[in-house]
């Protein structure tokens, strides 16, 4: 029911033109509009605009490509802002392992290009987390805005 509710919630916030899913897998994905770089490059500024800090921007595919290797479009983006993760690791220390934050856009076998990121409840469930409601859903909250907005 628990998982019925979150993945309710995600598509509301994403809107009904994109799926949202999160599973054993703890990963949330966002259906986007725009290709791989096009979506990174959205999602950078935004995240520039709220005060968030960019740490690297991986191209897989074009490492795959130095050693002459072939990969569709996939590209991640770490990212964070000390006020956000410092609470998370006073939650829970161990969760510094999955921070700072990554959202990754790829593109699918036909084409559709996703923007997925770790589910702050799959994180709280890895690191045994209690309480710090309030941190996980704020976090929750703006990866969805981040995404959502990225993507569209």
């Amino acid at each position: 029911m628990k998982k019925h509710l979150s993945f309710v919630f995600s598509v509301l916030l994403i809107g009904l033109s994109s799926i949202s899913f999160a599973g054993d897998s703890g990963l949330v994905a966002v259906k986007s509009s725009h290709s791989v770089g096009a979506t990174i490059d959205k999602l950078e500024k935004i995240l520039g605009e709220k005060g968030m800090n960019v740490f690297a921007r991986i191209d897989h595919s074009a490492g795959a490509a130095k050693a002459d290797l072939e990969l569709r479009p996939t590209q991640v983006l770490v990212f964070g802002n000390p006020k956000v993760g410092t609470p998370l690791m006073k939650c829970s220390q161990s969760i510094a392992i999955d921070l700072p934050q990554k959202m990754l856009a790829w593109e699918d076998e036909s084409g559709q290009v996703w923007l997925g990121y770790n589910d702050p409840q799959y994180l709280r469930s890895r690191h045994a987390t209690e309480g710090c409601d309030k941190v996980f859903a704020k976090v929750s909250g703006a990866l969805a805005n981040f995404a959502a907005a990225a993507s569209q």
